[in-house]
């Protein structure tokens, strides 16, 4: 079997049809990125200069956000260069390497989600063992993991890739995936459909179904309780709850892009395909700033300092 590639650089064809529109199109992805940039910074910040904060919930909730910034790193400044070149032309290395940290940044998502799960649902139904079973130590760990996991995984992707023998260099995406360069083979692409389903199996589908399990017994345990404690339990899970529907959400819509594409308008295609890469990045923030009250009322007040001088 013929292992070398023919083909040393592709070409994002994404972004033909907004050419007309270049100079809008960039302005709001600037926007848009400063925005996402901004938001995160400001929570992370302020999770980072307050000790109280200092708890397996926030530590959580600052690795989600830096994971955040991590995929919008590997997704705008590409983007936005492109918008403004009139040469789309990516290296297939470069082009594998950013699929590779995209990928990296969804698949940690995921299991960041399912560690915040975890310790809102120990913390709801186990409050009395919380300190004993949500340590330090193993906060730490589960992050770790959320990092090391998905790079792992997406690493042996990227190794299969390079096995393929490419015959085309036209990429009809605005950004790389694993995807779209696996349908670029001239050859049977069986091997990486087989891993793709064999990861979703044992990785990202357990996860889904562990979020929704935690919430099913959180909501058991709420139902028992008193309003006052449904309240706050409902105060803490809503902002997680909330995040996580927009991730599960957005990222289907890129699964059924990636099955459908060149059935549906291309206008349709782009804006399902970049959903999760931008939706999730500013949404988390301003969820979590605006619902945890504890993160609300500090920014709250560093704001009101800030006025005062």
């Amino acid at each position: 079997m013929d292992y070398s590639t023919n083909v040393t650089y592709l070409i994002l064809t994404g972004h033909v049809e907004l050419e007309k529109y270049r100079y809008i199109y960039f302005l709001v992805t600037l926007v848009v990125f400063l925005m996402t940039i901004c938001c995160n910074t400001v929570v992370i910040f302020v999770i980072y200069i307050n000790e109280s904060l200092h708890e397996p919930m926030y530590i959580f909730i600052t690795a989600l956000l830096m994971n955040t910034l991590g995929g919008s790193a590997a997704f705008y400044p590409k983007l936005m260069s492109d918008i403004l070149s009139n040469n789309l032309i990516v290296s297939l290395d470069a082009c594998v390497f950013q699929a590779f940290f995209i990928y990296t940044y969804a698949m940690s998502e995921f299991m960041l989600l399912s560690a915040m799960a975890y310790d809102r649902y120990v913390s709801i139904c186990k409050p009395l063992q919380y300190a004993s079973i949500v340590k330090m130590s193993t906060v730490k760990k589960l992050i770790f993991l959320s990092c090391f996991v998905p790079s792992c995984e997406n690493g042996i992707a990227m190794l299969l890739i390079y096995q393929f023998k490419l015959c085309n260099f036209k990429l009809n995406r605005i950004y790389c995936s694993n995807s779209a360069i696996a349908k670029l083979s001239c050859g049977d692409i069986y091997a990486y459909n087989s891993y793709g389903l064999f990861i979703f199996v044992i990785a990202v589908f357990p996860q889904v179904i562990f979020i929704i399990y935690s919430y099913i017994r959180i909501i058991a345990v709420c139902l028992k309780n008193s309003k006052d404690f449904r309240r706050k339990a409902l105060q803490t899970c809503l902002p997680h709850l909330l995040i996580f529907t927009s991730f599960a959400v957005t990222s289907c819509f890129e699964v059924i892009n990636s099955r459908l594409e060149g059935k549906m308008a291309h206008i349709i295609t782009m804006i399902m395909s970049v959903e999760n890469l931008v939706i999730p990045p500013l949404l988390n923030p301003i969820i979590y700033g605006l619902k945890l009250k504890e993160i609300f009322n500090r920014i709250k007040r560093i704001t009101g300092k800030q006025q005062e001088h």
